[in-house]
């Protein structure tokens, strides 16, 4: 029996547009690309979220401790005097210097208009409003801050903190309340410190380099600051001094592994610390400057 053999049967032309996209067209490309960037930023905005509750739950179990129980002063003296005895020496040469620089940047505009003797007010208004409580709380965050968060980090690594737990103590209420405490009270003082080497400094430059007459130095001081001025600086500091013990505890509680961990705990606690005071600044500068206007029924203060 012979067989025939088969022919192929031809294949027809298949149209270019209906074939589907492979992964090496530039279309895919893009549309990857497009994937991956909503991929990060979504990935981004959860870790964000997650990380400000973190810090919020950590806070409130923070200030809950303290009205849990009260705190032995064999914990409490030693962290107030890390904080507040050892920072003074750094807080008051940065405020004295600050109010000599001051004095030096104003002083040539001053002139210019004929206002020697108002280069006082601007000084000391500056001082105990803003540049006061500010570099204040910068020192602490430079120089507390930082040491909390490696301090915790490091008990972290070598897991003292996981210690503690076992044994059935609670770490935020003998490792970060003291801290906290230490910060919340303290910072007032080292801003007063700040306040009054800034406006001494100012105040010996302009008099015994500068040539202005003390008296109308003074006068113009008192006229223009008064006491809103000074409580408007301690109340801000009170804030920046939680937000600096809140945020070193934290970034040392979650350290990462090893002393890489421990440095970038102590790094970004400083970073955050000092990104939130500036923050912390601007919002209650701007509710503090309305309140005052609102209570002054004499409109704001003219310095020129």
């Amino acid at each position: 029996m012979s067989t025939t053999p088969k022919t192929s049967e031809p294949i027809p032309p298949v149209d270019a547009g209906s074939q589907p996209i492979g992964t090496d067209s530039p279309s895919a490309e893009v549309g990857n690309w497009f994937a991956t960037q909503i991929a990060n930023l979504g990935e981004f905005a959860m870790s964000r979220v997650t990380a400000i509750g973190d810090v919020s739950l950590f806070s409130l179990r923070t200030v809950g401790w303290i009205f849990a129980r009260r705190q032995r002063r064999e914990v409490l003296l030693p962290a107030f005097y890390q904080i507040g005895v050892m920072s003074l020496p750094v807080v008051a040469l940065t405020g004295l210097f600050i109010g000599m620089v001051l004095a030096v940047q104003s002083y040539a505009q001053f002139k210019a208009l004929g206002l020697e003797t108002r280069l006082g007010s601007v000084i000391n208004l500056s001082l105990v409003r803003e540049l006061g409580p500010v570099l204040a709380a910068t020192m602490l965050a430079g120089r507390v801050g930082s040491a909390m968060a490696a301090e915790l980090g490091t008990m972290r690594v070598t897991e003292q903190i996981d210690a503690l737990e076992c044994m059935g103590a609670n770490p935020i209420y003998y490792l970060v309340v003291p801290r906290f405490l230490g910060c919340l009270v303290l910072i007032p003082a080292l801003t007063i410190m700040a306040d009054f080497m800034g406006v001494l400094g100012g105040y010996l430059y302009s008099h015994l380099l500068l040539g202005i007459d003390y008296h109308h130095y003074w006068e113009n001081s008192r006229a223009y600051v008064d006491a809103f001025d000074f409580l408007m600086g301690i109340f801000k500091s009170l804030f920046f001094g939680a937000a600096i013990a809140l945020v070193s505890c934290h970034h040392g509680f979650h350290c990462g592994h090893g002393a890489e961990g421990v440095g970038r705990s102590a790094t970004n606690a400083f970073v955050h610390s000092f990104v939130l005071i500036l923050f912390l600044d601007l919002f209650l500068g701007i509710w503090l400057n309305n309140v005052h206007d609102f209570f002054r029924p004499e409109g704001p203060r003219r310095l020129l």
